[in-house]
């Protein structure tokens, strides 16, 4: 184990994210979120098929044991981009990555409900705090009293990232359920596959001719994010998943910079108190599962016969 690297690691998957997210709103005015999606998805792949190839694990790592898992893996995961993308037409970018930490908070929930994990009173307060913070960067788009366009824009946009967030804690019930039998080269590449084809059901709604400005922002963006899928995975290889996982939040001062020097974004300080309170409970979250892991082992460690 290398925790420096794997940091290194995470802190890079996390800016190339947050670049990748960037690129696709620079598109937003023009180009349809499903449209995005594709590019996203399509020219990931021969960023992954060449890392695949370089760790010599092709075809041997493509090898798809839970055919079915994959595809329902990747409606899901679909959906989630597809939301979050057109979200990202309508706020800020570090609004949209505040309402995106809603994820790992509902996955607590949804893996208690679909995975039958146990979920104790200190996960559930966590959960409640997240789940207020997400409330309270919500709450200014939401106003009853606001019924100019602009209002109802913005609390459309809301609720297609907050729905993005939904999707993507799904998505992560599937992985849960896939890295049992699959291995993660496999899962990352038939997701990008999958979204590709699935994307493309979009093209009768509207996709448009991207002006050679756009479609090298649009290519960019999937490039980065195959990157970005390397170096996530490659960060929890050289480290422990408690290590690296906190620093997920720094996307959050990377959307901050970005959206201030690039779109001209000036953060509330209702929106920095909400995300503030999603952070904490995140972290909370991942220390509690570093701790109950520890127990885990000594427990297997004290069972196992000596000698």
């Amino acid at each position: 184990m290398r925790p420096l690297r794997g940091i290194a690691f995470k802190l890079g998957s996390v800016l190339v994210f947050i670049v990748m997210a960037s690129l696709i709103k620079a598109t937003s005015a023009h180009v349809p979120s499903g449209q995005a999606v594709f590019f996203r998805s399509f020219f990931a792949i021969p960023v992954i098929v060449a890392w695949l190839i370089w760790r010599r694990e092709l075809p041997g790592g493509l090898r798809a044991n839970a055919p079915m898992g994959h595809i329902w893996r990747g409606v899901v995961g679909t959906l989630a981009m597809g939301l979050g993308f057109a979200g990202l037409g309508y706020l800020p970018l570090p609004e949209v990555t505040a309402i995106g930490y809603a994820a790992p908070l509902l996955t607590v929930v949804f893996a208690a409900m679909f995975l039958g994990e146990e979920v104790r009173i200190f996960r559930i307060s966590a959960v409640a705090l997240g789940m207020i913070g997400v409330l309270i960067v919500l709450a200014p788009r939401l106003s009853l009293v606001s019924d100019d366009a602009a209002g109802v824009t913005e609390a459309f946009g809301a609720m297609l990232v907050l729905g993005g967030a939904v999707f993507a804690a799904l998505a992560q019930v599937f992985v849960r359920k896939l890295v049992t039998t699959e291995k993660t080269s496999a899962i990352v590449f038939y997701f990008s596959l999958t979204a590709s084809a699935l994307s493309l059901i979009t093209l009768p709604f509207g996709w448009v001719w991207p002006t050679p400005f756009e479609a090298g922002l649009l290519i960019g963006a999937g490039l980065l994010g195959g990157l970005g899928q390397i170096l996530l995975t490659s960060s929890y290889r050289e480290a422990d998943a408690s290590l690296v996982a906190p620093f997920d939040y720094a996307s959050m001062l990377f959307a901050l910079g970005i959206g201030y020097f690039v779109f001209n974004e000036v953060p509330t300080w209702t929106m920095l108190g909400g995300a503030a309170l999603i952070v904490t409970a995140g972290i909370l979250i991942i220390l509690r599962e570093r701790h109950l892991g520890l127990e885990r082992a000594r427990q297997r460690k004290a069972m196992t016969p000596q000698g």
